[in-house]
């Protein structure tokens, strides 16, 4: 039961009976006709737009057709009263049995009023939060993530087949600096003096990290080379900290339904596909970007990258798909999930 639509097509079903009349002329469109709630509830309950938006389309005053919407409003049982108000706006008042009804259709559905089916059982897609996994959420993630899975209950409440969807970037070099932030402390859960280089992450909470990475392989990776530990160290620290971050949705009794690794993207073929595709239709290049806004032209090394002409889609600079050392870029993979 929606109050404002049923109002509102008695204003349409009423503007019809007009045109048909000779009142109105053929032709108008309502489709700008709305019904809603007055600036001021002392001016009634609900106040339409109509007199307004059709008066200039049917060259009449809109205080003319005002007076005469209002006088077939009055005729029926659920309005008590229309009144023009100003150049031609009209204040409607609803007899308490409409607001009645109202109440009895809420007890009757009880948690279900106000689902609608406008969904129509389609599906979407809702993809949010998705913090780089390198360490806990904070404020910034929460805001989003709080504002995501209220869009997707909403989605969902309106007939739609939602995913909630978490997209791990666990593919880019920042969790390679994760991976070698949690062997320092894992060196330091041996024992030994460590020192945080710039670029990487020496907050606390990867204290317990080294110490479950200790628990896990004892003294294996103490004093090797990165190249023996690297990758493995890489996955323990991602899976600690999607541990942590998932712990942290919980308490805000967020469920996510899908957790999709960008890695897993990673040796498939499917990256290589999307943009040779892509390069079939001229989209991909070779060139070097001009220097980022607010960064001096001496300040900025200039280098061949593998770019998507993305400024023939109406954004501002193409974007880069491969850095210069053959890495993927985050919007890589994008590209081949949007394919």
């Amino acid at each position: 039961m929606n109050l404002f639509s049923d109002i509102r097509s008695l204003v349409i079903d009423s503007l019809t009976a007009m045109t048909a009349e000779g009142a109105l002329p053929e032709g108008l469109d309502f489709a700008n006709v709305a019904v809603e709630p007055p600036r001021d509830a002392a001016h009634g309950d609900m106040a339409t737009n109509a007199a307004m938006v059709l008066a200039k389309p049917a060259k009449m005053k809109p205080r003319d057709i005002a007076v005469a919407l209002a006088a077939r409003l009055d005729a029926d049982a659920r309005i008590t009263s229309a009144e023009v108000a100003g150049p031609g706006f009209l204040n409607l008042r609803l007899a308490p049995a409409v607001w009645q009804g109202v109440l009895g259709a809420v007890l009757q559905a009880g948690l279900d009023f106000g689902r609608a089916g406008l969904g129509q059982g389609k599906t979407v897609n809702v993809e949010y939060v998705s913090a780089n996994p390198t360490g806990p959420l904070h404020v910034g993630h929460t805001r989003g993530a709080v504002f995501g899975d209220a869009l997707a209950s909403l989605l969902a409440y309106a007939g739609y087949e939602v995913t909630r969807e978490y997209y791990i970037n666990d593919g880019g070099g920042q969790v390679d600096v994760l991976a070698r932030s949690v062997y320092l402390r894992y060196l330091e859960a041996h024992g030994q003096e460590v020192a945080f280089a710039d670029g990487t992450y020496p907050g606390d909470y990867l204290v317990p990290v080294g110490q479950a990475l200790k628990d896990k392989v004892g003294d294996a990776y103490v004093g090797k080379p990165e190249e023996v530990w690297l990758a493995e160290i890489r996955e323990f620290s991602t899976d600690a900290m999607m541990d942590l971050i998932r712990a942290d949705l919980a308490l805000l009794g967020i469920e996510m339904d899908v957790f999709y690794s960008e890695k897993s993207l990673y040796g498939t073929g499917r990256i290589e596909a999307a943009l040779a595709s892509l390069e079939s239709k001229g989209l991909i290049y070779q060139g070097v970007l001009e220097p980022p806004k607010g960064k001096k032209p001496d300040d900025w090394e200039p280098r061949e990258q593998t770019l998507f002409k993305s400024t023939d889609h109406g954004d501002d600079v193409d974007r880069a798909v491969k850095k210069s050392d053959g890495a993927w870029t985050y919007f890589a993979p994008d590209i081949c999930l949007s394919l």
